[in-house]
């Protein structure tokens, strides 16, 4: 299935790029997320006329990312939860919790924005979380979590 992309899309391509995908992932997650519309002839010729303006709202975006991404590598985030006394979380600390503790300290982040490729954590320590807000902008935000009392 042929695509044009209405956005950036990390390890895909770039706007308005034309670019081949698996039908599944085409029909199930770009097109009706607005990521992308079938490549015929008549959304070829509406992508050109609308152009501009895309092009405009990515470098918004951007912006708005890159501002984000400072806040984000100056914040230090603490979280308590119950531990062993061997340090070993009862439960473990996630996506959403990372992001509950950055919207509570002031800056909007979302549980899809932050990549846990190990998995969450599951002991009392310090950790460095990557942050993925725009396909072209990373942040790092800094973990302590802490045993409660």
């Amino acid at each position: 299935m042929e695509v044009i992309l209405l956005e950036k899309i990390r390890r895909l391509g770039d706007l308005g790029d034309k670019v081949r995908v698996k039908p599944g992932f085409g029909r199930n997650f770009l097109i009706p997320q607005g990521k992308a519309v079938p490549a015929t002839a008549e959304n070829v010729a509406k992508f050109e006329a609308r152009r501009a303006e895309l092009e405009k709202a990515q470098a918004d975006a951007l912006g708005v990312a890159a501002s984000r991404a400072e806040k984000l590598n100056a914040l230090t985030l603490t979280i308590r939860r119950k531990a062993g006394e061997e340090g070993k979380l009862f439960g473990s600390v996630s996506t959403s919790d990372i992001a509950e503790a950055a919207t509570a300290a002031g800056v909007e982040l979302h549980k899809h924005e932050v990549r846990l490729p190990e998995g969450p954590f599951r002991a009392v320590g310090q950790y460095d979380v990557a942050l993925n807000l725009h396909a072209d902008v990373d942040a790092r935000v800094k973990l302590n979590i802490e045993a409660e009392d």
